[in-house]
């Protein structure tokens, strides 16, 4: 699999403690302030038990879900927020999301074969609950969403992947190639 665009390990910058985030735009930046999010906000103590819940688990088939540091860094700022975007989406509707990994409990197989695909391991973050559409980071950062039509790539890092579900930007399909 494939995205039209070259994944890259660059990062965002971090936040000036104390200080607004100019990470987002102001729509996605309004949205995760709703939800509880600061600049700064970490709570690797939740963030340890989703890792420790999904290492522990394994399906009836015998698969295992991958956990690895970018996860562990997104779950603990991100994890447990309920984001409702508070503008129309730019050529989708925007997405509301309950970052919460174990919504991807189940989900060890397509993760595993997901990540296979693309090289790499792919665990949950969270999903949309209107959709049912799961999404995912890999090793590097990259976030991908997966629903009933397909395989999506959302952005490079967690701060793009939020911005492409929350201002409803067209995600990259994955394809086979």
């Amino acid at each position: 699999m494939r995205t039209d665009r070259t994944p890259s390990p660059s990062h965002p910058a971090p936040p000036e403690p104390g200080g607004t985030s100019h990470r987002f735009p102001d729509p996605v930046a309004a949205a995760l302030l709703t939800a509880g999010w600061q600049p700064g906000r970490w709570d690797i103590k939740q963030a340890e038990v989703w890792a420790d819940t999904l290492r522990d688990h394994t399906s009836p088939a015998g698969h295992r879900h991958a956990v690895f540091p970018a996860a562990v860094e997104a779950w603990a700022e991100f994890g447990g927020l309920h984001i409702t975007p508070t503008t129309p989406g730019r050529r989708l509707a925007p997405a509301t999301l309950h970052l919460d990994p174990l919504h991807g409990l189940h989900m060890a197989r397509t993760l595993g074969d997901l990540g296979r695909a693309l090289d790499t391991e792919v665990c949950p973050l969270g999903t949309d609950p209107e959709t049912h559409t799961l999404v995912a980071i890999d090793t590097e950062g990259r976030v991908y969403a997966l629903d009933h039509t397909g395989d999506w790539f959302l952005g490079h890092h967690i701060d793009q992947g939020l911005t492409t579900l929350v201002t409803g930007t067209e995600p990259v399909r994955l394809t086979v190639g």
